[in-house]
């Protein structure tokens, strides 16, 4: 199986939530491809810069073994793109990791891949995780089968943690 994962950028995302487990998987031994909706330069929340490696509307979910969700406003606005829920539908459906973080749940929920598991996210969304069917844990990482989450950046060392673990048993 690939060691590589896919993560998905636009503006605002959360800079912290992109580059930590970016860095932390490739320490582990693991790759990781940006997607955008374009090939430009997009600013973080915080405004470090992200370029995209690949275009979202050339990703192939069988070339990856892991999708990594971040937060910020970005999951607002991708959360409206097809392509981005059906790539995520796919890697869930597939077993792969699923990992997402602060409001980075807004598209899973979008994705429709929530109910009946237990889940975490920013307490700002919590409402709109159980409303999906989401079971919500107020806790720094929730692990459920595939699906991989945390409440902030306050989390990213078990959230990392927990991201290679799972990947290190399933590829």
């Amino acid at each position: 199986m690939h060691k590589t994962l896919l993560t998905f950028v636009d503006d605002v995302y959360e800079d912290l939530e992109l580059w930590y487990p970016k860095l932390r998987l490739e320490e582990s031994g693991f790759g990781m491809r940006v997607a955008g909706q374009e090939l430009k330069t997009y600013s973080g929340k915080h405004g470090y810069p992200s370029r995209p490696d690949t275009l979202l509307s050339g990703v192939d979910s069988r070339d990856f073994c892991g999708l990594l969700v971040p937060g910020g406003f970005m999951p607002d606005k991708l959360r409206r793109d097809p392509k981005v829920l059906s790539l995520t539908r796919e890697f869930f459906e597939q077993g792969k990791l699923v990992a997402f973080i602060c409001h980075g749940g807004w598209i899973p929920i979008s994705a429709k891949i929530l109910p009946g598991r237990r889940v975490t996210g920013s307490l700002g969304i919590k409402d709109d995780l159980e409303n999906a069917g989401g079971l919500w844990v107020d806790a720094p990482v929730v692990v459920d089968g595939n699906l991989i989450s945390s409440r902030t950046p306050r989390d990213l060392a078990p959230f990392a943690r927990a991201m290679v673990d799972f990947l290190t048993r399933t590829t």
